[in-house]
């Protein structure tokens, strides 16, 4: 089981590429470039403690994915690890804030991590045709709409290009019609020379070389 999610792994956009954090602190890794190699000897029975104790508000959202793909990749190799971390990042998402409105940046975190996980666990069978269809394996993120958490999360949070990006990740496949409206505010709000725009030119770089390429050809307005 876990040799067939891990094979789905190469080609998913949520898990296949890192996400650039430059120097920011997250979860150990071989390289911020290595989408696959955890660090050698990690004990992943903290990784529960250690990524919440991460995920603090301080955090810019771009570190945030990379620290949630980080431990997805992690959660592979033990389910009950996985399990215990959703149940972490859920019952902070869905607790209150100290001013009794929901946290708009753990709603994000519990909605990543959901769609990470489902996306980690696609394995792919060949059809008669000669190609491939998506299996959808059993995940912690199974049956449950991680984009509606994010999306909750923009809602509370305002004009968020960071959050917009994730967004596009998600809905860029299977390929959904909010898609093109998040990759757009995405990078109407990028400035240059941002981790924002470093990623979004990584990403998308067909649609633009440069962040203002990429701004251009996407257009303005939603």
């Amino acid at each position: 089981m876990i040799g067939s999610a891990l094979a789905a792994l190469a080609g998913t956009p949520l898990i296949c590429q890192a996400i650039a954090i430059g120097d920011a602190k997250s979860l150990p890794w071989t390289s911020n470039t290595a989408f696959l190699n955890g660090k050698e000897g990690y004990d992943i029975t903290h990784l529960a403690d250690d990524t919440l104790a991460l995920l603090a508000p301080t955090m810019p959202v771009i570190v945030r994915m990379e620290t949630l793909r980080r431990a997805t990749v992690y959660a592979q190799g033990n389910s009950a690890v996985g399990m215990e971390l959703f149940l972490k990042l859920r019952g902070r998402a869905l607790g209150t804030g100290g001013q009794g409105k929901p946290d708009a940046l753990a709603l994000f975190d519990l909605g990543y991590f959901v769609e990470c996980a489902k996306q980690a666990n696609m394995t792919f069978r060949r059809n008669s045709s000669g190609g491939y269809d998506r299996v959808d394996q059993p995940s912690v993120g199974s049956g449950m709409n991680g984009l509606a958490w994010v999306e909750k999360a923009m809602e509370l949070r305002g004009d968020d290009p960071e959050m917009e990006f994730a967004a596009a990740l998600i809905t860029v496949w299977p390929r959904q019609k909010a898609f093109d409206a998040h990759l757009r505010r995405a990078a109407a709000g990028a400035r240059e020379g941002t981790l924002l725009a470093q990623n979004l030119v990584e990403r998308f770089g067909d649609r633009g070389r440069t962040i203002a390429e990429l701004r251009a050809n996407l257009g303005g307005g939603d």
